[in-house]
């Protein structure tokens, strides 16, 4: 299946002392982080963004993943970076912060930091509940993507979400909420002051149950959902590069 232009995987081979590990969100694809992929190479780090399976083609692909499949292909991509950098840091934005935190969970210290733009790990729509009804009979509802602010700026994703895939995603979400006290990493949480595919509940979830002890929380004033293609971007851009360097110096300094 062809890959819709923008949506490719990228990765830039920076220093060994900084891998970044960036993950996209559920129907969405790397092109919503490139920008952001972008600043991190200037700055000097190794990256990496993987394309996730079912994603960035047809939104039927999407309906024969589930979200071990996703979790996979981000996994396999950190693996990689553990063996080539000093300090690794994942970045997600949406099901992407889920997935880092689910890396986060399974790898412990050996991931250095994670940073999260509006990360989901469960929704107050009230059709969620009755996704696994709906997923056989209904293969797709109207899609989530392109929820940005800013004008002139458009997400590629799909315009139909998958609804076998969604029903898989909620129990990703339930297996992370279960799991957030494991998560001990600093941690950086840039959340949208309005959002209209994740509600602000889901921020409150994971700063409320994590057991990191260095956790900054930044509000987005003048963003929607996809954060990094709306006018907060460059904020989101520089604190994570600040956010690297200051965890990095800390340990330097702990040794």
């Amino acid at each position: 299946m062809t890959v819709l232009a923008g949506a490719e995987p990228f990765s830039h081979t920076g220093s060994t002392e900084v891998g970044v590990l960036l993950c996209h969100g559920f129907t969405g694809t790397p092109g919503s982080l490139r920008a952001w992929g972008a600043h991190l190479a200037e700055a000097g780090f190794t990256v990496r963004c993987p394309l996730l399976p079912g994603h960035g083609t047809v939104w039927q692909d999407m309906n024969r993943t589930v979200w071990t499949d996703w979790y996979e292909a981000v996994r396999t991509e950190l693996l990689e970076l553990l063996g080539t950098c000093d300090s690794v840091f994942v970045c997600g934005l949406s099901m992407g912060g889920t997935l880092s935190l689910r890396l986060a969970q399974e790898f412990g210290n050996r991931i250095a930091g994670i940073v999260l733009v509006n990360p989901s790990v469960t929704t107050l729509r009230w059709d969620a509940k009755f996704g696994p009804l709906l997923a056989a009979v209904l293969p797709s509802v109207p899609g989530v993507g392109n929820d940005i602010k800013k004008p002139g700026e458009t997400e590629i994703a799909y315009t139909r979400t998958p609804v076998r895939a969604a029903v898989s995603l909620g129990k990703l979400w339930k297996l992370v909420r279960a799991d957030l006290p494991k998560v001990t990493q600093p941690l950086l949480l840039l959340h949208s002051a309005v959002d209209h595919i994740v509600e602000p509940v889901n921020s409150q979830i994971i700063l409320g149950a994590v057991g990191s002890e260095n956790v900054t929380e930044v509000v987005l004033e003048n963003s929607y959902h996809v954060a990094t293609q709306d006018n907060d971007a460059e904020l989101i851009f520089e604190r994570s590069v600040e956010f690297v360097r200051s965890v990095r110096e800390a340990g330097v300094d702990a040794t």
